[in-house]
């Protein structure tokens, strides 16, 4: 929660990445955010689930054209949100939260960038772990 919570207060404040919030977004905002990133991160999956999972968050995240600026400056806002939370001082964690952060932001929601109806249902969240993305087998 620290650290979704520091994210969001990091791109509220950046006249860029704060217009993706220029629609409105639910007050308790941090409380899926931190869910669905447990959920990636190796923690329960029933959390993320519940707020609707990785189909509804990619979906969220679609249709609004290419925006690459945009996602490298939220990449940068969550690398200082690391810091806020008290989470950048262990190398290693901040290294595969970065990773996943990246990753999921430049990739995932970046895939349908033409229409949210594009995306299929029942994406699964993908797992990362501290080699990185975990392969389906």
């Amino acid at each position: 929660m620290r650290l979704a919570s520091a994210w969001h207060a990091r791109v509220m404040a950046d006249d860029v990445v704060s217009h993706a919030f220029s629609h409105g977004f639910h007050p308790q905002h941090t409380e899926p955010l931190a869910a669905h990133w447990a959920g990636a991160l190796g923690g329960p999956a029933a959390s993320s689930e519940a707020h609707g999972g990785e189909t509804s968050v990619v979906r969220m995240h679609s249709g609004n054209g290419p925006h690459a600026d945009m996602d490298r400056r939220a990449v940068a806002c969550f690398d200082r949100a690391l810091e806020d939370a008290g989470l950048a001082g262990d190398r290693r964690l901040r290294q595969a939260f970065h990773d996943h952060f990246a990753r999921a932001t430049t990739t995932t929601r970046a895939r349908y960038p033409g229409s949210a109806d594009d995306v299929p249902d029942g994406l699964r969240i993908p797992q990362w772990s501290w080699a990185g993305l975990v392969k389906a087998a």
